[in-house]
């Protein structure tokens, strides 16, 4: 039941004049009684009838984001081999995206979304879905079941289906048990699992994020943003490969007709697509949902005051508390591309796909280095290192002290500059032996200097986390509070937006951007500081 669309599949977005465009996507939503690991890593498959085929009706999301709706599934049909489905595609921007990407065949699979209601165990600890409540179908690039994919699309008054290998015709027949399925283990009663919902994710080889990909790490933020940092990194390393020239008795001279052309794939990558400062300090909604150009954040700049009745009957302390009404803007990043139809048609991996994850990767890059500058902007000095440790000490606690005083808040991060990164690393004490022995998720020190937390008022400078940034001048050096929730002095809002695209038939392209929108705020500019260097 397996149905790809060909690389060179498109399809006409317009109706014929005085008739409505149907916008259809079908196939298989999910095959039964095969097995694929979801998106918790769990070995899930289907039984026959565990989806149902009425009641409300699935809503068809972009890789399973719900703020990327494009439309409702319209159609179930239950069948031995599987569910199969028809979707209805919505007269939007991001719908005539969906079937513009599933058309092209970058988008040709889908992934359902469930809540598992009963379930039990098969012999290799496989979990059999027999009920769900069927929440969504998500259009996606790569599958957890191989057999869910896009069977046709249908953008305009007539259809259009390219299945890459035709089916066999159901038989008339009992269905005969699956051969590749696990014995199941009998239970008293069927497991109720009323958990979050179920995602039928592939556990596949890490590609660099998609536009979609991207949103949903960022919003989620904390560690599911690490490691998809993480992931990046490895993913570069394992490319690394030895390529071997064959010797050959034939100069290519001789036979310049018959040689192949090589393309060694993926490309090369030479940009890690990471944010060092916005992953620290954390990624804060906007308080409009992004529906004003400015917003204001408000801070106190003069408390309320208490202090000792002088006599009895005596008038009391009383201050009034002035509160700052912050304006802060949103600086718009964009980008776009610009593909011919030859591009899309004739490259492999399609070069939508690639260009697009580099211009996502650009957009996260351009949005750190706002996030470092404006941060090292609002610093204010607390000292001049002359590159010995004890000026190190000396200068890191001044920044400490500053930001402590009359507030009783600590610093947690050190941000620096790779060139301060490698300073740091090779400072030595009297006999030799490197002042910070480890540097990783932050400073560990040993040694004379011990290992306490300057984040406990009880230690030395070791505690602070490091973050490491090329976004930054060199020479930098910012102690501040951030990532904490409470007694924050800088902060980043985000709202990346969808990704847009028109196609141009004169020239034969198409032309694709992706926008976003930032801001920073210095909350509290006294905890920010700097350290120079002499």
């Amino acid at each position: 039941m397996k149905l790809n669309l060909s690389a060179g599949f498109a399809v006409e977005l317009e109706a014929e004049a005085g008739s409505a465009p149907t916008r259809q996507i079908s196939g298989i939503a999910v095959p039964y009684d095969v097995p694929a690991r979801v998106s918790d890593g769990t070995l899930v498959q289907f039984a026959q009838g565990s989806l149902p085929t009425d009641g409300k009706a699935p809503k068809m999301f972009m890789y399973h984001d719900s703020s990327q709706p494009v439309g409702l599934v319209t159609a179930r049909t239950e069948t031995p081999q599987g569910m199969m489905f028809t979707a209805s595609i919505v007269n939007t921007q991001a719908g005539t995206d969906a079937l513009t990407m599933a058309s092209a065949g970058v988008l040709d699979s889908v992934s359902v979304g469930v809540n598992v209601l009963q379930s039990h165990n098969a012999k290799d600890g496989t979990m059999v879905v027999t009920a769900a409540d069927w929440l969504e179908l998500s259009l996606v690039p790569i599958p957890a079941f191989s057999g869910a994919t896009v069977e046709s699309v249908f953008a305009s008054n007539e259809s259009v289906t390219i299945p890459e290998e035709a089916p066999d015709e159901p038989e008339e027949t009992e269905p005969q048990e699956n051969p590749v399925s696990e014995p199941i283990i009998e239970a008293s009663a069927p497991e109720s699992i009323p958990t979050s919902p179920l995602y039928a994710q592939v556990a596949r080889e890490f590609t660099l994020p998609s536009a979609g990909e991207f949103m949903a790490a960022l919003h989620a933020g904390g560690q599911t943003f690490a490691n998809m940092n993480k992931a990046v990194a490895d993913y570069t390393a394992s490319k690394r490969t030895n390529i071997q020239a064959a010797a050959g008795d034939v100069i290519t001279t001789d036979t310049p007709g018959l040689l192949p052309i090589p393309v060694l794939g993926p490309l090369v990558q030479d940009l890690n697509f990471l944010r060092p400062v916005c992953e620290a300090v954390g990624v804060r909604a906007y308080p409009d949902s992004g529906q004003s150009k400015t917003f204001v954040r408000p801070t106190i700049t003069t408390h309320t005051s208490v202090a000792a009745q002088s006599t009895e009957l005596s008038a009391v302390s009383a201050t009034t508390m002035v509160i700052a009404s912050n304006s802060v803007t949103k600086t718009t990043l964009a980008g776009q591309v610009t593909l011919s139809a030859q591009d899309i048609s004739f490259t492999n991996p399609a070069a939508m796909q690639l260009i697009l994850n580099d211009l996502m990767g650009e957009y996260m890059i351009a949005s750190d280095n706002l996030a470092a500058d404006n941060l090292l902007a609002a610093a204010t000095s607390s000292g001049v290192w002359d590159l010995s440790v004890a000026d190190l000490l000396k200068s890191v606690y001044d920044s400490a002290v500053d930001i402590s005083n009359g507030r009783n808040w600590t610093p947690t991060h050190m941000f620096v500059s790779p060139d301060v990164w490698g300073q740091l690393g090779q400072l030595a004490d009297s006999s030799g032996r490197p002042v910070f022995p480890f540097i990783g998720a932050g400073l560990t020190g040993q040694n004379a200097l011990g290992s306490a937390s300057a984040s406990s008022w009880n230690g030395n400078p070791l505690g602070l986390q490091l973050v490491v940034d090329s976004n930054f001048a060199a020479k930098t050096m910012i102690i501040t509070r951030v990532g904490q929730g409470q007694g924050d002095a800088y902060e980043y809002y985000e709202a990346p937006q969808s990704l847009m695209s028109f196609e141009n038939p004169s020239v034969l392209g198409r032309t694709m951007s992706f926008h976003g929108y930032c801001s920073t705020f210095a909350a509290v500019p006294g905890m920010i500081r700097k350290i120079t260097q002499a």
